[in-house]
């Protein structure tokens, strides 16, 4: 689901996409070395060169956006796309695929060699004991435990590159569902350098997790904290491969921001640490650290904008969260249980729900195929009303009322179509059942 905001709140830590050789573009040659000397620096006749060209830019500046006097920056709310003359589409359907242009549920359904089932292991929790440490002994003892990750497919040149923790000695390896994304293959760079071919254990598109095994003993396993214990303003530290190889083990530090952020991003929705703690792509999978040194999330999304510069605002998966998915992926290599209902839903701005006499409600973009929704009848550019006899206007109030049931029981939609008022009851089908497993 998705609420269209200005800002991309569905942003991930994206893995690298990695050249299988860094050579120069096609048709331009590389920088050949310059025998010349160095300038001798800022000299009188620079300076006043560089003062006329930053008096210059100013004048440019205060003439582009001297004019109507209105605010040029983004708004909070869900703006409309319009044609040529200013109006709004005469279909709503052309409006709504603009509104809500590439809103999909992603799944990363890969090809990557499955590892057997059951792995033998269970993720526990630590208490926090001990002092606390300094960010050099964070980083002396938990760097080891973070690995390098490429992702490759098929037909493909170069690969995608993000991050590891180490769970196990014996090789069990935690990153980024969507690092590995729709990759054929996939292998571990260990601290020493060495290079290994990854089966996969699991993957869990809903909460961003995935499991990796690969063969080797002896590796140095990190620690799981407990994120349930931590407050808002307790120094963290992250571990991660930013920008590539070329950047391993970069340490970077902050605070927690937020707990039990909520957060709708991909298709799904969930509840994350926010932290200032840097992090960039590449970290994909990468470690958040309490100072006790124990992993208390994995990093996997930030919040930027195409309207205005984001700072500061990362997201990582909570541990209590990765304890549940990591024994649910030893053991079935996916996570069941969670009820879908099987669509893609918006809200409606108020310009086009006055343009196109809609109700209040929310607009659907999308009907899965395997739904039972899909069965029923439900169909993209219907609007729901009402879902249980609850009036319904954002993604969060569908949200809560499905997440009071279980896989198996029915909710039942009003829903509004070209001026009618229609009603389906809609069996809730398990999230992997709805979307795809993994081959």
């Amino acid at each position: 689901m998705n609420n269209n905001d200005w800002y991309e709140n569905g942003s991930w830590y994206a893995p690298a996409a990695r050249a299988a050789e860094q050579a120069p573009p096609a048709g331009r040659k590389a920088p050949a070395a310059s025998g010349k000397k160095r300038g001798k620096g800022w000299t009188p006749l620079r300076i006043t060169g560089a003062v006329c060209l930053l008096l210059a830019l100013i004048v440019a500046s205060s003439l582009l956006f001297a004019g109507s006097g209105k605010s040029q920056g983004p708004s909070l709310s869900p703006s409309a796309p319009s044609i040529g003359d200013g109006k709004l589409p005469s279909d709503p359907a052309d409006f709504f695929s603009q509104f809500y242009e590439a809103i999909q549920t992603d799944n990363y359904e890969n090809s990557i060699e499955r590892a057997a089932l059951p792995v033998a292991y269970e993720q526990a929790v630590v208490p926090a004991e001990g002092e606390a440490l300094t960010l050099q002994e964070i980083y002396e003892r938990c760097s080891p435990s973070i690995v390098g990750i490429a992702g490759y497919r098929d037909g493909m040149m170069g690969y995608y590159w993000g991050t590891g923790i180490i769970l196990s000695g014996d090789g069990l390896i935690l990153t980024n569902a969507h690092v590995i994304g729709s990759c054929s293959s996939a292998s571990v760079l260990l601290p020493d350098d060495r290079e290994l071919e990854a089966k996969l254990v699991g993957s869990d598109a809903v909460s961003d997790l995935a499991l990796l095994k690969i063969d080797a003993k002896g590796l140095p396993a990190a620690e799981l904290g407990d994120s349930s214990s931590l407050q808002v303003g307790d120094h963290v530290a992250a571990i991660g491969n930013p920008l590539g190889s070329g950047f391993r083990n970069t340490l970077t530090d902050g605070i927690i921001s937020a707990i039990d952020r909520d957060v709708q991003s991909k298709g799904h929705r969930m509840t994350l640490l926010q932290t200032n703690t840097a992090i960039n792509e590449g970290n994909s999978g990468g470690a958040l650290f309490n100072m006790y040194g124990q992993v208390i999330g994995v990093t996997n999304m930030k919040m930027m904008s195409s309207y205005s510069s984001i700072e500061g605002i990362g997201f990582a998966i909570p541990s209590s969260t990765v304890r549940y998915v990591v024994n649910a992926l030893v053991r079935d290599g996916e996570v069941r249980g969670r009820p879908s209902i099987g669509i893609t839903v918006g809200a409606i701005p108020g310009n086009a729900k006055e343009e196109y006499r809609m109700p209040d409600g929310l607009y659907i973009t999308d009907v899965n195929e395997g739904s039972d929704a899909a069965l029923q009848g439900l169909l993209p550019g219907d609007v729901i009303t009402e879902v249980d006899g609850v009036a319904v206007s954002t993604t969060d109030e569908v949200n809560d009322l499905k997440n009071r049931k279980k896989v198996g029981e029915t909710m039942h939609f009003r829903i509004w179509r070209d001026g009618e008022t229609l009603e389906f009851d809609v069996l809730l089908m398990d999230t992997n059942d709805v979307y795809g497993k993994q081959p």
